[in-house]
């Protein structure tokens, strides 16, 4: 078990919106009930192998689980509602029934996430912002559950992942506001922001959105969440194979989540949450302390 959460910044909370315990960042632990994950291969296809990482994430200090049925990764096929239900669905009510952690469902499509709410999911992880399925937002705004409403540059994962699209973290932020403008006001008080890294984004995009992912949170007046972990612009910067990049990305989570962010979307839960500790512990013991040059 990891030891005590770091403070690494202190933010206060939104009206309307119930943080996990504790101070941020708040670890999103990832399990992927697919074939096809870019990240661990289809290792947690199975329900009962993506149960037991479900909850040998709790274990090493997830503070949410985020369970998802379709891989978007570029060039992954497209799953129908029915596949990504029957995926998710007992996975969610197992952990959920466990009641140690909030569960989250990764999914665009509304009926996915109809489902996993009645399983016992109480967020919603929309990588398109509504985007992909328009009734998104009424099923999240009528369930009552915190939602996650990602950024992306197209109108389908192929369009997405088609080219790296010319953005700035400005046009991000303000297409990110347009959403949240259109959005049922009371859905608004409950939702989570998501820049979406990697999602047609440059390497060097990504890294700035991670530096400013405090500017982010205070242009748009809700918590951010981001997700370096494993993805391709890691493996640009550190020169690694997926499988190897999970130092490379506790890295990156830290920097963001000094920069501002609040919730950071990993694979490595124990990994990331050990790193940001120690990190924290530095921090506050060189606070006042003089710098000698070297």
């Amino acid at each position: 078990m990891v030891g005590a959460k770091p403070e690494i910044s202190a933010r206060s909370e939104h009206a309307g919106f119930a943080f996990p315990d504790g101070a941020p960042p708040w670890w999103v632990g990832i399990v992927n009930v697919t074939p096809d994950s870019f990240s661990d291969g289809g290792r947690f296809a199975a329900a009962g192998a993506a149960i037991a990482h479900g909850r040998d994430l709790m274990a090493a200090g997830a503070d949410l689980i985020d369970v998802g049925g379709e891989s978007t990764r570029p060039g992954a096929q497209p799953v129908p509602a029915a596949v990504e239900i029957a995926r998710v669905v007992p996975v969610i009510e197992a952990l959920a029934a466990a009641g140690q952690r909030p569960i989250s469902v990764d999914t665009t499509k509304a009926e996915v996430a109809r489902a996993a709410i009645a399983a016992g999911a109480t967020w919603v992880n929309d990588i398109s912002g509504g985007r992909f399925d328009p009734a998104m937002w009424e099923v999240c705004a009528d369930a009552g559950v915190t939602y996650v409403c990602g950024h992306v540059p197209g109108a389908t994962l192929a369009e997405v992942h088609g080219q790296y699209h010319p953005l700035s973290v400005a046009a991000i932020t303000a297409q990110l506001a347009a959403t949240l403008a259109a959005m049922p006001p009371a859905l608004v008080a409950r939702t989570v922001v998501d820049p979406g890294l990697g999602f047609g984004k440059g390497p060097d995009l990504n890294l700035a959105i991670c530096a400013r992912a405090g500017d982010l949170r205070a242009a748009l007046g809700r918590p951010v969440m981001v997700g370096p972990s494993r993805k391709r612009f890691i493996g640009a910067l550190s020169g690694q194979p997926v499988a190897a990049r999970d130092a490379t990305s506790a890295g990156v989570a830290i920097a963001a989540a000094v920069a501002g962010a609040d919730f950071i979307r990993v694979h490595d839960v124990a990994l990331s949450r050990s790193a940001a500790m120690a990190f924290a512990a530095c921090a506050r013991a060189g606070d006042g302390a003089e710098v000698t040059a070297r």
